[in-house]
């Protein structure tokens, strides 16, 4: 099984993750996505788009303190992730 660094949904650190992971529906520890995308096997944000989901952590790097550019850099990888590869936008 591949172990992942990031969440293949939003792309935070796993380990930054305050619950310590997301949950299957079963109880297990999920190891792709974060508890803040994921919950009892299943998206908390399941009907986010690709650009909606860039948009949401955009506006959280900013928060954060991230001047715009790097949030708009970071954002960009998003669509990279497990989650987002079969919706990427031409």
């Amino acid at each position: 099984m591949k172990t992942y660094k990031n969440c293949q949904s939003c792309g935070m650190p796993l380990k930054k993750d305050p619950k310590g992971g997301a949950y299957n529906s079963d109880g297990t520890l999920n190891e792709k996505y974060c508890s803040y995308c994921f919950e009892e096997g299943a998206f908390k944000q399941a009907d986010w788009t690709l650009p909606q989901m860039q948009e949401f952590v955009k506006g959280k790097l900013r928060e954060m303190g991230f001047p715009g550019f790097m949030a708009g850099f970071f954002t960009k990888r998003i669509a990279n992730l497990e989650r987002w590869k079969d919706q990427k936008i031409y």
